[in-house]
């Protein structure tokens, strides 16, 4: 039986009594419906109360939408569920994760530059101020993942760095502020992203630290959390098969699984070996690191069954709801793992005081809540944060700056291979590619700013007869360097390289070898190359002697930018993870 009355749940007598009595009293469709965090596919009324009456959900975690529609819909689904709802919001850099009109602050390696942790704090807090303006009472952050190796795709700017203590000191920090407005954080990605290559989105991924390196690095940060009475964990679609091992010597390589699906990891690791007594939810269900173990049919009731107290989205209703409630009745869960699950689900509802809130008074008063939302203090951070967070990584050419001794300027953007699915969730590929952005502001400050077109660019304007043409012409058309030196003081290269939901997280370059695109004339042309993503695109242009990691091409970010390259405003940044990538050739 789960211990109520002990952290993170704190809960007295009668919180525990409603607890158990809600439960005791659910028919087994309600039991099993509270094992769910639905998406969404709409706002509608009808659909939400229909979701809600058909398959009895536990939680929500919605789509995008403005601060007033998602206040809307969360008004909705509190004010018509049976039992009140953890309504979650990926508020993983600010506010902006609740809600598209909410505050950014910063990509968690921007705070992680900064080398304070009181920015950490503020994400957290105008995290917790924003969504729970909006209705939401749990947030899947901080992201807790310890950064070590350059090649990982999908942490590279959202982690704190590469050292536990300071990721532990951070996370700490982060939760500490988003508790504040009564937010339940969710530490993810347990055991730890970060060590593999590969991206749990598209492939299986393993933590490959032995029992010993965990417990110093990744074990260190969530013990630290667990201690402090973190409320939830998000559990990866992550295999760690020395501690799957440890606990079951006879597992073979084939046997090994995600941490989604493991009750070594879950139940003999996670809520045995540290003691975590709050929820368990699976990352997305959609993830090829967890499809990928086993039928869909099989993987629900696992999930449960391994240690997992919520599972995350739907993929058909009907059927999932069907296959998990057939893993109770032939076992898969036992009434007894089904009883604890719903006791810290429950659990963590009743350390909200949801059981005991009117449900129309759930959620402030629309008007008060909007009022929160993008306050001018809170935006200011963001602001603040960018002048404390831009690296000088590699100074190589200190006499490259600062940049106004030279008045011809080329910017040359620099991408990865587009990616409008990334776009869409509000990640890179932006229509105007912050070059753009950095020449205008450039030309503004009264700087003659030539930007260079890709000849992917215009190759794509081309008829394919016309393309074929200029490929063939390629090699015969090189110019001299002179046509260069002559016409530019300083090359500026922006790099924009976007890897989300992609195998690998590296820059696209044509294959034209002497155009300008690549920085090959660095010894002809004083050259800058400033990176606003990754902060791993170095390894790429080893040869680059100026390098700067800005973590983000918001607006303010690229005039603080600008500033510093002008030498209006230090470098103050320090980097949180190896940006030379463990190469020699990048610090020549």
């Amino acid at each position: 039986m789960v211990d109520l009355s002990a952290k993170p749940f704190n809960l007295a007598d009668e919180d525990i009594k409603w607890v158990r009595e809600t439960i005791e009293n659910m028919p087994i469709e309600e039991k099993i419906g509270q094992l769910f965090v639905n998406m969404g596919a709409e706002r509608t009324e009808e659909y939400l109360t229909g979701v809600l009456d058909d398959y009895h959900i536990g939680a929500v975690r919605y789509n995008p939408g403005t601060a007033e529609e998602v206040w809307e819909q969360n008004y909705i689904l509190q004010t018509k569920s049976k039992i009140p709802l953890l309504i979650a919001a990926n508020t993983e850099a600010g506010g902006n994760g609740a809600c598209t009109d909410g505050t950014y602050v910063g990509f968690e390696i921007k705070v992680g530059a900064s080398n304070d942790s009181k920015w950490a704090y503020e994400m957290g807090r105008v995290s917790g101020v924003e969504a729970s303006a909006i209705g939401c009472n749990w947030s899947f952050a901080p992201i807790v993942d310890i950064m070590r190796n350059w090649r990982n795709p999908i942490i590279s700017n959202r982690t704190f760095g590469a050292d536990p203590d300071y990721v532990l000191e951070c996370s700490r920090a982060y939760m500490k502020g988003i508790m504040e407005s009564g937010i339940m954080p969710a530490a993810k990605h347990f055991p730890g992203d970060g060590i593999d290559d590969r991206d749990q989105h598209l492939s299986a991924s393993i933590n490959s630290y032995s029992t010993q390196e965990w417990d110093a690095t990744f074990g260190k940060v969530y013990q630290g959390l667990i201690d402090d009475g973190l409320p939830s964990i998000m559990a990866g679609h992550i295999m760690l098969p020395s501690y799957q091992k440890h606990f079951n010597p006879d597992v073979r390589d084939g046997d090994l699984l995600p941490a989604t699906l493991s009750h070594e990891l879950l139940t003999d690791l996670l809520r045995g070996k540290m003691g975590f007594n709050g929820v368990v939810v699976t990352d997305a269900s959609h993830m090829v690191g967890l499809t990928g173990a086993m039928a869909r049919r099989d993987l629900l009731p696992h999930a449960i069954a391994a240690g997992c107290d919520l599972f995350l989205f739907f993929n058909d209703p009907d059927e999932d709801f069907e296959w998990m409630m057939q893993g109770y009745k032939d076992g898969v869960i036992t009434e007894k793992r089904l009883q604890e699950a719903l006791e810290r689900i429950l659990g963590l509802k009743a350390r909200l005081g949801l059981h005991k809130t009117p449900r129309e008074q759930i959620l402030p008063p629309k008007e008060e809540a909007m009022a929160k939302i993008g306050l001018p203090e809170n935006k200011q951070l963001a602001v603040d944060l960018a002048d404390e967070a831009i690296t000088l990584v590699k100074n190589a050419q200190p006499e490259n700056l600062p940049i106004t001794q030279f008045k011809r300027v080329l910017v040359v953007p620099v991408s990865s291979a587009p990616n409008p699915i990334s776009r869409g969730f509000g990640g890179g590929g932006a229509v105007e590619h912050p070059a753009q952005k950095v020449g205008k502001l450039l030309q503004e400050r009264g700087y003659d700013v030539t930007i260079h077109e890709s000849l992917f660019d215009k190759l794509a304007e081309m008829s394919p007869e016309e393309q074929a043409e200029a490929v063939k012409n390629i090699y015969a058309s090189k110019a001299p360097i002179a046509a260069l030196t002559d016409k530019y003081d300083l090359v500026l290269c922006i790099a924009k390289i976007d890897g989300m939901m992609q195998p690998f997280e590296r820059v696209m370059w044509p294959a034209t070898k002497g155009t300008v695109d690549i920085p090959w004339y660095i010894h002809e042309l004083p050259t800058i190359y400033a990176s606003v993503s990754t902060p791993f695109a170095l390894v790429d242009v080893p040869q680059v002697k100026t390098y700067i990691n800005a973590y983000d091409d918001k607006d303010f970010t690229l005039e603080a930018l600008v500033d510093k390259l002008e030498g209006k405003s230090e470098f103050k940044g320090v980097s949180s993870v190896d940006a030379f990538c463990g190469t020699p050739d990048t610090k020549i």
